[in-house]
C-alpha cells in the first residue's frame, strides 16, 4: 500500500476502506507523507468526493488520531456551537457570552482562517493579552465557573485535523462536502460536548454555494453526531453577502461589542438569536419560545456584554482596541439600489491585504479590514460612502472594491438568512 497507488484510486472513483484511508492519515500526520502527496489525495476527494461510509470513517480515523476532552467534570448539560465558516462571520463572539449568562455551559474550542473566510482565534488575538491556549484544567474549571471558556484547539486534539486543515487552506480543497464534515464532526465530537448546534453557511461568501450541497453537508454532519451519541441540530444560513458590516479581525471584535451593546447589525442579531435559542433548548431542557425570550432579554438587559468582559477578563485580555491603520472612504459611482454584494470577493480582497492567510505560515495583520456602510436592499447616492477600508502595509485599488457592489435602478427584495434547520 502506498498513496501513490490510493490516489489513482481515489481518481478512479473507487472506494477506500477504512485500513486505506487509516493508512493516509496516520502516515500524513507522522510525516511519511508528504504534502505535495497529500495535497494530491486532497484534489482526488474534492474531484471525486467521498461516499457517506468514507466520510464516516474519515471522520473516525481523525477523531482518534489524538485526545478526546472529558468534560464530565463540569456540572451542566455542555453545549458547543460550529459555523462552516463565512465573509464577516462574527458570531462566536456574540453567541458564546449570551448562551453562557442564560445558564448554559459553554466549552468551545475554535479554529483559524480558512480560505477566504475568517478564524475566531484570529478575530479574540486582536483583543491585547486574550489568551487563545489553555490547558485542559484550566479550561474545565474556567467554564465551572464563569459558564463559558473559548480556546484555539489542543496541540493533542484531532492532530490529524490540525495538520490537514492548515494544507487545505493553502491547496484550494477547502470545498469538499466529505472534508468539511469529517474535520468538523471529528473536532466537535473530541470536544467533549453533550450537545451541537452547526450553523452551516450557504452562498457566494460560503464554502458552499448552492442549498443542494449545504443540505447534503448538514445531514451528513447530523447523523455522524447522532450516531456517536451527542444530539445534532443544523442550521442553514445565508450568506451570499458578508454577516454584519464588518470584515476582518479588529474589526468584526468592535461590531461584536456594538452588539452585545444593542446597537449591532440586524443581520447579526437575527442569526444570534436563532442560533442561542436552539442551544439555551437543548441545554436547559426547554422550548425554542422560552429560550428565545431568554436571549433577548439577557442581549438587552446588558448580561450578554457582562459575560463577554468577564470572559475576556478571565482569559488576559484587555479591551482597549487600538486600531492605527490608514482608514478611506470607498465612494459609489453611480446612484441607485444595491442589489448584490459579493461577499466571496470582499473576503478574498481583505484576506490578501492581510486580514488572512495565502501560505500556512503567514502572519495575520489584525488591523486590516472592511466596515459596509451599505448592504443590499439599500438605496446610495453617487458619490456616498459604500464601505470604509483599514490598511497597514498594503494597498488595493478601489476598482476592485467597487466591482464587489452591484447598483441597479429597481429594488431587489433581501433574500432571508434563516433558511432550513436540520435535525
Amino acid at each position: 500500500m502506498n498513496i501513490q497507488e490510493l490516489v489513482s484510486k481515489k481518481n478512479e472513483g473507487i472506494e477506500l476502506t477504512y485500513e486505506e484511508l487509516e493508512y493516509i492519515v496516520t502516515n500524513y500526520v507522522n510525516g511519511n507523507i508528504n504534502d505535495s502527496d497529500m495535497t494530491l489525495f486532497l484534489k482526488a476527494v474534492v474531484n471525486k468526493s467521498m461516499t457517506f461510509d468514507e466520510t464516516s470513517n474519515l471522520t473516525t480515523i481523525m477523531l482518534n488520531s489524538g485526545d478526546k476532552i472529558d468534560l464530565s467534570n463540569i456540572n451542566g448539560v455542555k453545549v458547543d456551537k460550529h459555523s462552516t465558516g463565512g465573509v464577516g462571520d462574527k458570531t462566536t463572539l456574540v453567541l458564546l457570552p449570551l448562551v453562557a449568562s442564560c445558564g448554559v455551559k459553554v466549552a468551545k474550542m475554535s479554529g483559524r482562517s480558512l480560505g477566504h473566510t475568517g478564524g475566531t482565534i484570529d478575530k479574540l488575538e486582536s483583543i491585547p493579552g486574550f489568551k487563545v491556549e489553555l490547558d485542559l484544567d484550566t479550561f474545565i474549571n474556567q467554564v465551572n465557573k464563569i459558564g463559558v471558556a473559548l480556546a484555539s484547539q489542543t496541540g493533542n486534539l484531532v492532530p490529524a485535523d490540525k495538520k490537514i486543515y492548515a494544507l487545505r487552506d493553502v491547496t484550494n480543497t477547502v470545498s469538499s462536502i466529505p472534508l468539511i464534515a469529517s474535520s468538523i464532526m471529528s473536532k466537535k465530537l473530541a470536544s467533549g460536548a453533550d450537545k451541537i448546534v452547526l450553523d452551516v453557511k450557504v452562498g457566494k461568501g460560503a464554502l458552499l454555494e448552492n442549498l443542494k450541497d449545504a443540505k447534503t453537508l448538514a445531514n451528513y454532519m447530523v447523523h455522524i453526531g447522532n450516531s456517536h451519541g451527542r444530539e445534532t441540530v443544523c442550521v442553514l444560513t445565508n450568506m451570499n453577502e458578508p454577516l454584519g458590516n464588518a470584515i476582518g479581525n479588529m474589526v468584526e471584535v468592535e461590531e461584536s461589542i456594538n452588539t452585545l451593546k444593542g446597537y449591532g447589525p440586524s443581520d447579526l442579531k437575527e442569526l444570534v438569536l436563532t442560533l442561542g435559542s436552539i442551544m439555551v433548548s437543548l441545554g436547559l431542557g426547554i422550548s425554542i419560545d422560552e429560550a428565545y425570550k431568554m436571549c433577548v432579554t439577557n442581549l438587552e438587559n446588558g448580561n450578554a456584554y457582562k459575560k463577554f468582559v468577564e470572559l475576556v477578563e478571565t482569559q488576559g485580555g484587555k479591551l482597549e482596541l487600538i486600531n492605527d491603520s490608514k482608514k478611506f472612504s470607498i465612494k459609489s459611482n453611480q446612484s441607485g439600489f444595491i442589489t448584490k454584494i459579493d461577499a466571496l470577493m470582499l473576503g478574498e480582497l481583505v484576506r490578501k491585504l492581510g486580514a488572512g492567510r495565502l501560505h500556512k505560515d503567514d502572519k495575520i495583520d489584525h488591523r486590516v479590514g472592511f466596515i459596509l456602510s451599505k448592504k443590499v436592499g439599500d438605496f446610495v447616492l453617487k458619490d456616498e460612502e459604500l464601505m470604509k477600508v483599514y490598511l497597514t502595509t498594503k494597498d488595493c485599488r478601489i476598482d476592485d472594491l467597487l466591482k464587489c457592489f452591484t447598483i441597479e435602478n429597481d429594488f431587489k427584495e433581501k433574500d432571508k438568512l434563516i433558511l432550513e434547520v436540520i435535525k
